[in-house]
């Protein structure tokens, strides 16, 4: 296969005038549109226009250009095939042997902040992926490359082999386009689907709010060093479906491993849930610290003194920029960590972490994971479960106290509610079974991931040790026996709020009101598997 005639039309610029240069030194004509035919002139590249071409011009603001029987039947005929090839003589349809297309950037459009849905629907290219699909359906006969990154490898093989490309490249090439458009497809669909879950509409009543055919698309960022233990391979994929921009940025330290980008999701999630000054320390993805207050540099340390042994070696994330005075507090009084998460690094603060080569500096937006996630997923062997994310209470908190019920013979006064209200925010993102004590804004003491719940709670009471008593007890599911409160009596804990729901809810009360315990019931569970 001789290429003669190449279409060139791209919204990516790089790389081209080297790439289109080579093929017009190889004898090759060139046919453009719109700003590619401009930049092609003005490198004084000899190029015709689609419209000399097709003779028929672009219309619709350029909306209609290529859809034209002169392009795709240039691209589509069978060239062995007699019949196709004097058709294609009889209505003036000449080969197009080579197409040069990328396509325009909807994807960035679509996570752009600040553009109205005309302006993300006019990045929805369709003549671009009509000509990518027609040229590699017929790869046999035509090449086509749809990425900068091919065009040094096509350009070679075009001289070494005198103006031809192998079976071999072409087909390879072609594999390229279906994937390209097919991602494409799916990132338009998805931009579709998630402005509607978010305005609720489009849905009719009495049917299901998520879609019978769900298509997800991932784009591998980078190959890890390894899963979660050295004999198991893993890599990162990155969603390319608008609606899901959760993006990082490293900024110092080693290469980040599956387990730290498991903990950093983790990590972000958990403190998400405060408005104020707060700092999370997660470990096997669950935090062993969490503390809020009106400085940063108190939350942390209150964070980290949670249980300070549990900390070693885990990874911090902090809602607010961090300054060189945090920095330096942090430097001075944090054991061993691994990561470090904020929003920004400010005046200064990243000289203080130079010396710490190996510590992983990550600047990423606590809130961007909850304020535009609409679902869950998790992948299994089963399939892809898919649920509503489980969003942060953060900014509802008043809402929530009018829905408390009140249950026992001791109430929590105003001041106990701030209480309440922290530890059971925390209670969501620690491993069912989960028990999460505080003081305050602080947590004193968590167990987690046990399959009894009353042995959660004898973890997070022995953690918590002396600063158990007068604790408030956060439990993210009902208690199913009276024994928790107990326990929960032996070690001083004075409130407790949980979900309710047990048949056995009058014993767990009585129990309460027996040791003089305050319990509120949310009416919401918050497993987390």
């Amino acid at each position: 296969m001789k290429v003669k005639r190449a279409l060139i039309s791209v919204t990516d610029k790089s790389g081209l005038i080297p790439f289109a240069k080579g093929l017009r030194s190889l004898g090759v004509e060139i046919i453009s549109t719109g700003g590619t035919l401009n930049l092609l002139r003005r490198n004084k590249i000899k190029s015709k226009s689609i419209e000399e071409f097709t003779g028929f011009p672009e219309i619709f603001s350029g909306r209609l250009k290529t859809l034209n029987p002169k392009v795709h039947g240039g691209l589509l005929y069978v060239r062995s095939n007699t019949k196709q090839k004097n058709e294609a003589r009889a209505h003036g349809i000449e080969p197009i042997d080579l197409v040069v297309v990328n396509l325009y950037h909807f994807e960035e459009a679509a996570n752009a902040k600040g553009l109205s849905e005309n302006e993300v629907i006019e990045q929805i290219d369709i003549g671009g992926p009509a000509m990518l699909r027609s040229a590699a359906k017929n790869f046999e006969f035509v090449g086509v490359v749809s990425s900068p990154e091919d065009y040094a490898g096509v350009l070679k093989e075009l001289r070494n082999g005198k103006g031809s490309l192998s079976r071999k490249t072409r087909r390879r090439l072609a594999s390229k386009v279906f994937q390209l458009t097919s991602r494409y497809d799916m990132a338009i669909a998805g931009y579709f689907a998630s402005a509607e879950a978010k305005s609720g509409k489009g849905i009719p009543a009495g049917e299901s709010r998520f879609p019978g055919q769900l298509n997800v698309n991932f784009r591998k960022v980078q190959d890890l060093r390894y899963g979660e233990n050295p004999h198991q391979r893993a890599a990162l994929y990155r969603s390319t479906t608008p609606g899901a921009p959760f993006r990082f940025r490293q900024l110092q330290g080693k290469e980040l491993s599956f387990n730290n980008l498991l903990d950093i999701e983790s990590a972000l999630e958990a403190i998400a849930e405060f408005s104020r000054p707060a700092a999370a320390v997660i470990k096997h993805n669950n935090p062993c610290g969490v503390a809020e207050a009106d400085d940063l540099g108190q939350a942390l340390i209150d964070a980290i003194t949670s249980d300070s042994m549990s900390a070693f070696g885990g990874i911090i994330a902090v809602t607010r920029e961090l300054d060189r005075k945090v920095a330096e507090a942090v430097r001075e009084s944090l054991p061993f960590f691994e990561v470090l998460i904020a929003p920004s690094f400010g005046n200064g603060s990243l000289k203080v972490f130079e010396p710490r080569k190996n510590l992983r500096l990550i600047e990423a937006d606590p809130y961007s994971l909850s304020e535009n996630g609409s679902y869950n997923f998790r992948f299994g062997n089963a399939g892809l479960l898919v649920q509503d994310a489980d969003r942060p209470l953060r900014g509802k908190e008043k809402e929530f106290v009018k829905e408390l019920k009140y249950v026992t013979a001791v109430k929590p006064v105003k001041e106990d509610l701030g209480s309440l209200i922290f530890v059971w925010k925390c209670a969501k993102h620690v491993k069912s079974n989960a028990i999460v004590l505080a003081k305050g804004t602080r947590t004193v003491g968590i167990g987690a991931g046990q399959m009894s719940r009353v042995d959660s709670v004898r973890i997070a009471c022995r953690k918590a040790g002396l600063e158990a008593r007068d604790a408030v007890l956060a439990s993210d599911g009902f208690f199913p026996m009276a024994d928790n409160i107990e326990v929960a009596h032996e070690y001083g804990v004075r409130m407790i709020i949980q979900p309710g729901g047990s048949v056995r809810d009058p014993d767990v009360i009585a129990a309460c009101d027996r040791f003089g315990i305050g319990m509120v019931l949310t009416g919401k569970r918050h497993f987390r598997h």
